[in-house]
């Protein structure tokens, strides 16, 4: 029972690190031209996590992770400033031949 207890919490945690998909004209180009997908992710994830995370959930094979911290945009309405909230995007480049397609919502 310990084995199987600590995997079962491992495998929630890497369900919890992938928040969305990035969908955008230079995430495209992105994928496109450098094999990469780019994903918003939970702002303490780490690289091995993020990484463990795409090959559970997507069935691909992940050769590397590049991650970047998004600052949030000051934002006004009417006389108050406010701030949106700073977020985390991840560059998840895939191996020769893999491909995840969210247009079909499965993957090749």
């Amino acid at each position: 029972m310990s084995t199987a207890a600590p995997n079962l919490k491992k495998q929630e945690r890497l369900l919890q690190v992938i928040l969305a998909p990035v969908v955008s004209e230079k995430s495209t180009y992105v994928a496109d031209k450098h094999e990469q997908v780019i994903f918003r992710v939970a702002s303490d994830a780490t690289k091995p996590e993020i990484k463990a995370a795409v090959e559970l959930l997507f069935k691909v094979e992940v050769e590397s992770v590049q991650v970047s911290n998004v600052r949030g945009k000051e934002k006004r309405f009417g006389r108050f400033i406010g701030r949106r909230n700073d977020w985390k995007k991840a560059y998840v480049c895939l191996k020769e031949g893999q491909e995840i397609n969210f247009a079909e919502g499965e993957t090749k």
